[in-house]
C-alpha cells in the first residue's frame, strides 16, 4: 500500500487477470474503516455503474438500531437503495453464515437483472467468509457462555486470552486482546470441541464464492484525519439522539444487555453510561477509543489480505481514480 497516491501504483490483480471474467459475472468488494468514507464512494459507483449495494454491516441489518449504526435514512435510501439493511429484529441473531446465505442469493439474483453486486461496508470477517467460505462451526452454549461471562467477570478478559494463546497461538495472534467478543467466542468452540478454533475454521461447510472478485480498499493516509472524524462522528451521533435511541430499546427489551446486537460499539458504551453510572466524557472517551480501535484492527486485517487496490481518501483525486480504475473492469456504465 502506498500512502503517497491515491492508489496503489502497483495493485496486485485478483487471481490471474486483474479483471473480471468475461465469462461469470463479477462482483466488487468495497472495504474500508469505520469512517472512512465508504457509502459516499458507494453513491459515486452506484450513480455511475449499473450496480446495486449490498451492506456489509452487522449492526445495520438491525431494526431500530439507526442512530449508532450511522445508518443511512430512508430518504437516502429510497435514492441509494441497499440490500441488507433493517432485516432483522434487535433480540434476533445474525451470524457470518446468515450474512452468507443472504448475499449469495442477492448476487445471483443482482446478476440475473444484469447488474453488477457492490458490496459494501466494514465487517470485514462477512468479507472473508463469503470470498473463502465458512467453517461449520457449534451454536452457541448458552450454559458455557454463562461460566465464560462469570470468569470474565471474575479474571478479567486477559485470562481468557491466556487460554486462547496456550490452547491456539494463531487464533491469539489473530484476535485483539481486548477484542472480549471474539475471544469468548474462541473459547468457546476449544472447549465444545477440543479442537482449534484456527483448525476448525478450516473445515469448510460453505463454499466460496466462485465469482470473480474486484477488492477496493479505501483508507485515510492521515491517521489524525481519521481519528477526528471518528470523534465527530460519535458526538454527531450523540447530538442526533444516541442516547435516547438506547433508552427506547431498555424499554422495549427485557435484558438488552444481553443481546448482541448491543455489543455493537456506541449502543455498548451507552449502555454503561445508563447502567453503570459511567459519566458523559468517559462515555464520550471510551466510544472514541473502541471505535479508533475497531478502525486499526479493520485495517490490520485489510493490510493482511492479498489482491486489494488501495485507494487513499485524504487525496481528492481519490474517488475520481477509483471510477477511472472500475472503467477498466467490464462494468456497464450507465
Amino acid at each position: 500500500m502506498t500512502s503517497g497516491s491515491c492508489v496503489d501504483a502497483n495493485p496486485r490483480p485478483h487471481r490471474e487477470s486483474g479483471k473480471l471474467s468475461e465469462h461469470q459475472p463479477g462482483v466488487v468488494f468495497l472495504m474500508g474503516p469505520t469512517a472512512s468514507g465508504k457509502t459516499r464512494c458507494a453513491c459515486r459507483i452506484y450513480d455511475e455503474f449499473r450496480c446495486e449495494l449490498i451492506s456489509v454491516d452487522a449492526a445495520q441489518v438491525y431494526r431500530n438500531m439507526n442512530i449508532g449504526t450511522a445508518k443511512p435514512d430512508q430518504a437516502f435510501l429510497h435514492r441509494y437503495p441497499h440490500h441488507l439493511i433493517d432485516i432483522r429484529h434487535m433480540d434476533e441473531k445474525y451470524s457470518a453464515a446468515a450474512f452468507c446465505a443472504d448475499a449469495s442469493g442477492l448476487i445471483a439474483e443482482i446478476h440475473q437483472r444484469g447488474n453488477t453486486p457492490v458490496l459494501v461496508g466494514g465487517t470485514m470477517f462477512y468479507f472473508s467468509a463469503l470470498e473463502n467460505g465458512l467453517s461449520n462451526l457449534p451454536s452457541a452454549d448458552m450454559n458455557l457462555r454463562s461460566v465464560i461471562d462469570m470468569e470474565i467477570r471474575e479474571k478479567g478478559i486477559s485470562a481468557l486470552y491466556q487460554e486462547l494463546s496456550d490452547v491456539d497461538p494463531r487464533s491469539a495472534r489473530r484476535i485483539s486482546p481486548f477484542d472480549s467478543q471474539r475471544i469468548q467466542r474462541a473459547v468457546e468452540l476449544y472447549r465444545l470441541t477440543r479442537v482449534p478454533p484456527s483448525e476448525l475454521m478450516t473445515r469448510s461447510n460453505m463454499p466460496a464464492l466462485t465469482n470473480p472478485i474486484i477488492k477496493i480498499a479505501l483508507f485515510t493516509s492521515d491517521r489524525k484525519t481519521l481519528h477526528r472524524q471518528i470523534e465527530h462522528r460519535f458526538m454527531q451521533m450523540l447530538e442526533a439522539g444516541l442516547i435516547n435511541e438506547v433508552k427506547a430499546i431498555i424499554r422495549d427489551q427485557d435484558n438488552p444487555r444481553q443481546l448482541t446486537s448491543m455489543r455493537a460499539i456506541g449502543y455498548r458504551q451507552v449502555l454503561e453510561f445508563l447502567y453503570d453510572k459511567v459519566d458523559y466524557q468517559k462515555m464520550l472517551d471510551n466510544g472514541a477509543a473502541a471505535t479508533r480501535q475497531l478502525a486499526k484492527r479493520q485495517l490490520t486485517w485489510m493490510r493482511n489480505q492479498s489482491n486489494l487496490v488501495w485507494f487513499d481518501l485524504s487525496h481528492a483525486r481519490a474517488i475520481n481514480a477509483l471510477l477511472e480504475y472500475l472503467r477498466t473492469q467490464p462494468l456497464s456504465e450507465k
